[in-house]
Order: C-alpha cells, then structure tokens, then sequence
C-alpha cells in the first residue's frame, strides 16, 4: 500500500509485491451491498460510503449523520477501511492514522453504482442535508 508520503509505512517506496497478507484485509470478500448497512435497515441517509477491507461491510463516513463506518471499527477492530466511492482508491488505517493512496484490488464491486446519487440514497436526504453534516 502507498502512504500518502509515497512510503509502503515502512519507508519502502518500492511496495510492489508489499500487499500479500497485510493484516486487515481480505481480497476476496465482497461488499455486503451498495449502501450503508445500518442507514438501510433503519430508513437513514449517507453522505459518502467506506468499506471494510476486512469483511465488506459498508458503512458511512464520519461526515455522515450516523458514522457507521468508524463504529464498525470501534465494534469489530477492523483496522482499514477503503472509500466505497466511484473513482476513487485510497484506505485509512483507524489504528496508525494513516491514509493510503491506493493498496491491493478488492473483490468486485469497488464502488456503488454510478447511478446512485450522493448523498444518498434517493428519496431518503433530507432537503437541508448539507446543513447536518457533520
């Protein structure tokens, strides 16, 4: 995985073959859906979307109303997340702070669908969203 200093967190710029078996993720499972799991099981809003690169799960990001993201972390212990967001590739470890440019492939889909608006999803935000944000 590449820092956002161009360093593996190590001070190896040359991480190429560095992503077999980092703790914390698993390239193999999928995401548990296109939306934040608790925001869709109790009618809520999302601003932007994480994944867990451990279990899939996806939640909301902590400018979201609820973060569930971040409380799946203080739930779970499960250290990296990556953005569930069309275009882009960076991860955040919650335990060293750490923002990664980019790291290894997940298992498909990286994103939500295109389609879906942010914030989302449609007909659940709220007309002043951007006044609750956090």
């Amino acid at each position: 995985m590449t820092s956002t200093d161009g360093t593996d967190g190590t001070g190896n710029t040359d991480n190429a073959d560095n992503t077999a078996g980092i703790d914390g993720i698993d390239p193999d499972v999928p995401p548990s859906g296109t939306g934040c799991v608790e925001c869709d099981a109790s009618g809520g809003w999302w601003f932007h979307l994480r994944r867990c690169a451990l279990c899939g799960h996806i939640g909301c990001c902590d400018d979201s109303p609820s973060r569930h993201a971040t409380a799946h972390h203080a739930e779970t212990g499960h250290p990296l997340i990556r953005s569930f967001e069309p275009g882009e590739e960076w991860f955040w470890d919650f335990t060293s702070g750490e923002l990664y440019e980019s790291g290894p492939a997940l298992a498909p889909p990286v994103s939500h669908p295109a389609d879906q608006p942010t914030p989302g999803p449609a007909g659940r935000v709220p007309a002043n969203w951007a006044d609750t944000l956090r």
